[in-house]
């Protein structure tokens, strides 16, 4: 067994708070990086020691593999964790860290190379009992000759990045006139994301739901499936609500999908935690979507109906152990929602706010937690993605998760930028979402911006900054021998002034 002394923590943010946190309970030591940017970031104040990659932009830090390598080897790291994102998918990574001796907590570069390249994983699944969507199975760059295949898959297609996911460099095309465009803003997009150009062509399902299955696999050949998580709330397809299960699968269904998953892993020899997304038509056929083979951003709701650690299971895995479980073992433990609360303009199309945050303090209470890497005074950059946390409520059933993330919403304050609060608050009472029968167009068909009250975080900031002015008048005005007992901070000074506006 090789037991993992100190983890390099390759990302930033939020997922990178969430690594070192299991590291610390399983006495782990870790090794934040960092851009300029992210210099007085919460991963870099909580892990042990922390190493400068001497740079602004994703392309000049994040994305740097020799640059990780040598901190991982300035440290003495043994291990390294990708998160999500960034070199996560990036068979090369995983390969130079398992080249300089450390180890990579996620499956192998053959395995990444098989499944994380999306022309590749429809290519191994090409004549297996994996349910695949019409669409091309190389990726393809010649504009004329992608035409020509759009026009025979038949539109509207889906143009997809080969080497990553998370919505970059997606575009669905209706009209022929269109494709031009969309296909060059596409690979421009992945080429940014992902340092890889590369496209593939799909048909587009209309009216889909987004469920996928996480699994987990060991190096010893077992895997199972950790059930699923419905992830149709998107816009401009990138999730922003998640929730496990999912209201729309029967027990019989959920087999079917599961057993699906885990066939998946075991044709690509996957070890590691991994995601099996699939597409639901309106008739309940699913199709293979792609395998993202990294942690997901949505896990924590996982973690909540199953009772599991994925990043300490990840580690478990990375170490040699078996999984010590089967899938008969395993079983759903009432419901979780997550809203993925992102510095952006619902009211504006979801255009990203960047600025500093001058005020972040999260709800707490039975069954709600958050994953966060903000604290105040940090500036959400316009280099990074504008993802400030994640809320996740549980409770034993999909009624009162819904009505604890109400409560949890109405808690949360935040000011400096826009946010997604207002949006996820709309999308919990909408009796639609409510009801369970929604699917990806759920924001095109319902939200407005009418419908939602948006902060104003620099009226908030000046009332805070006017409340706290008056109160030092007062006190100064005021002096006795107890005056120091009376203590006001930024949180209550905000609640006594804030109001919001249509």
């Amino acid at each position: 067994m090789n037991r993992i002394k100190k983890i390099l923590v390759a990302n930033r943010g939020e997922i990178a708070v969430r690594i070192i946190r299991t590291c610390k309970d399983l006495g782990i030591k870790t090794v934040a990086v960092f851009s300029e940017t992210d210099r007085k970031s919460l991963h870099v104040r909580m892990a042990d020691e922390a190493v400068s990659l001497a740079g602004l932009k994703s392309s000049e830090t994040y994305l740097v593999i020799e640059k990780i390598i040598a901190a991982a080897r300035l440290t003495g790291a043994d291990a390294i964790h990708p998160g999500y994102g960034f070199l996560s998918e990036n068979a090369l990574f995983a390969e130079a860290a398992t080249e300089a001796g450390i180890t990579f907590i996620g499956p192998s570069a053959d395995s990444i190379r098989k499944m994380g390249d999306k022309t590749t994983a429809r290519k191994l699944l090409k004549g297996t009992k994996v349910p695949l969507a019409p669409g091309t199975e190389d990726s393809i760059s010649d504009l004329s000759e992608a035409k020509r295949l759009a026009s025979e898959i038949g539109y509207p297609v889906l143009i997809k990045a080969s080497a990553g996911g998370g919505g970059k460099g997606m575009r669905i095309v209706h009209d022929p006139a269109d494709f031009e465009k969309s296909m060059v803003s596409s690979q421009n997009e992945a080429r940014n994301a992902f340092g890889d150009s590369r496209v593939y062509i799909e048909k587009y399902l209309e009216n889909p739901r987004h469920i996928e299955f996480q699994i987990l696999a060991d190096q010893h050949g077992n895997t199972v499936h950790l059930f699923e998580r419905e992830c149709s709330i998107q816009r401009r397809h990138q999730k922003v609500i998640e929730e496990a299960p999912s209201s729309v699968l029967t027990p019989e269904m959920r087999q079917k999908m599961g057993e699906a998953a885990i066939e998946v892993a075991k044709i690509s020899s996957y070890y590691g935690a991994g995601t099996v997304e699939f597409l639901v038509d309106k008739y309940l056929n699913f199709y293979f979507l792609e395998m993202n083979t990294r942690l997901q951003v949505e896990h924590p709701v996982t973690e909540l109906i199953t009772g599991l650690d994925l990043v300490r299971e990840q580690i478990r895995i990375a170490e040699g152990e078996l999984l010590g479980y089967e899938q008969k073992d395993l079983a759903i433990r009432g419901h979780a929602v997550e809203c993925r609360v992102y510095a952006e303009d619902p009211s504006n199309n979801f255009l990203p706010d960047t600025g500093f945050v001058h005020l972040h303090r999260v709800p707490t209470g039975p069954g709600v937690r958050v994953d966060s890497g903000i604290v105040d005074g940090m500036e959400v950059s316009v280099h990074f993605d504008p993802m400030i946390s994640k809320l996740v409520t549980w409770d034993s059933d999909r009624k009162g998760a819904i009505s604890r993330m109400c409560r949890a919403l109405e808690e949360y304050t935040l000011s400096g930028v826009q946010t997604t609060l207002p949006f996820c608050q709309f999308v919990m009472k909408h009796p639609v979402f409510q009801s369970g029968n929604f699917d990806t167009h759920f924001i095109q068909n319902y939200f407005k911006p009418e419908h939602i009250e948006i902060d104003d975080p620099e009226l908030i900031k000046n009332l805070a900054v006017a409340g706290l002015n008056a109160i030092h008048w007062f006190i100064r005005e005021n002096k006795t021998e107890n005056s120091g007992s009376v203590v006001h901070d930024r949180q209550e000074t905000v609640n006594l002034w804030k109001i919001r506006r249509k």
